[in-house]
């Protein structure tokens, strides 16, 4: 009997990553894909779930739009619920979304043994939601998979009980798998690609302001598709959008490949975005302080620039460099994650029909 699992996944990044995994896991698996709502926008949400050929989700919970804390609340609550009718042998979350936290939560609850796909990527930035989220689904994780050495060092160094393993970055296989299936791209020209999200760099007018500055810098063309957090607050504060910027909706996930593609250089404050300009050999500048991925930084393609515009000029004036290391692994993650799942599993799946 193959091991059953409650899958979750509530945002975007996670849409995207669960993609090759649900293909990896089909015949020694049984996933039952759980979505808790969190990216309700159709941009986020429904049209990547069909661009990236995800298994519709057997639950969605319809959590929507909430303060981070009633957030959790309710889908930790309607998870439990999922949990209890579905009787799984362990709950699958990733990365470090408010439904992580809540499926975390609910599977420790519940006495049911819990799989963290990303695990180990830390910021250190107190004013980062996510940075909470994954410290705490770390520590009551029974089975932790680090996309890198530098994540399961930062693990061990904390004392994490549960079992780490080394599997690469889901997401690179998202990336590798892709990308030959991708179509010409419709822009013309050099452009910079720029996105911006985080609540830190969206959640006041001047630090947003600051982020405008620093494309504004770029004395380039710029293609800026806004997350819906991004243009609401654009929208509120009535900010002024650089001439140099193309404001442009959400777009799908494959679309997004393409424009990284074929970018001279792409400003971001994304987590996925860093790694995805590292796979495609893009110059990445990073509209943060800090990064999880340290080893794009170390390997120089992406540089931190916060939000200082005569930083984000210096940083598109560096040379390329020569050699780009596989740091994120070879495009196998999801298969490895599979296997290890299943022999972690295999013992309590076999003791049920004893």
């Amino acid at each position: 009997m193959a091991p059953r699992i409650v899958s979750i996944i509530g945002s975007r990044p996670e849409i995207v990553q669960a993609a090759p995994l649900s293909l990896a896991f089909n015949g020694c698996v049984e996933e039952i894909l759980v979505h808790t709502g969190q990216h309700y926008d159709p941009a986020l949400s429904d049209l990547q779930i069909a661009d990236l050929r995800l298994p519709l989700p057997e639950h969605n919970l319809g959590v929507g739009s909430l303060p981070n804390s009633e957030s959790v609340t309710v889908a930790q609550d309607r998870i439990a619920r999922v949990i209890e009718s579905e009787q799984p042998d362990a709950v699958l979350v990733r990365g470090d979304t408010n439904a992580t936290i809540a499926g975390a939560r609910a599977a420790v609850a519940a006495g049911v043994q819990l799989l963290h796909v990303e695990a180990g990527l830390r910021s250190y930035r107190d004013d980062m939601p996510e940075e909470a989220n994954r410290i705490e689904t770390d520590r009551i994780s029974n089975l932790l998979f680090a996309p890198c050495e530098h994540a399961r060092q930062t693990l061990l160094s904390e004392g994490i009980e549960g079992t780490v393993k080394v599997t690469g970055d889901v997401l690179a296989d998202v990336l590798l798998s892709t990308r030959d299936r991708l179509g010409e791209g419709a822009e013309e020209g050099d452009y910079i690609l720029a996105t911006a999200h985080r609540n830190y760099n969206t959640d006041s007018p001047e630090r947003l302001g600051a982020v405008l500055a620093c494309l504004r810098a770029a004395e380039h063309r710029v293609i800026f598709p806004l997350h819906p957090r991004t243009r609401k607050s654009l929208e509120t504060w009535g900010l002024e959008v650089p001439a140099n910027v193309e404001v442009r909706d959400a777009v799908t996930y494959t679309e997004m490949l393409t424009l990284e593609r074929d970018a001279v250089a792409i400003a971001t404050d994304s987590g996925g975005v860093q790694r995805e300009a590292y796979l495609w050999g893009v110059p990445c500048i990073t509209m943060r302080e800090e990064t999880e991925w340290i080893e794009t930084v170390s390997t120089g393609w992406n540089t931190l620039v916060g939000v200082d515009a005569g930083k984000f000029r210096d940083a598109l004036a560096k040379p390329q460099p020569q050699e780009r290391p596989p740091i994120f692994g070879d495009g196998n993650a999801a298969k490895r994650i599979a296997e290890l799942t299943v022999a972690h599993l295999e013992p309590a799946v076999e003791g049920t029909l004893v």
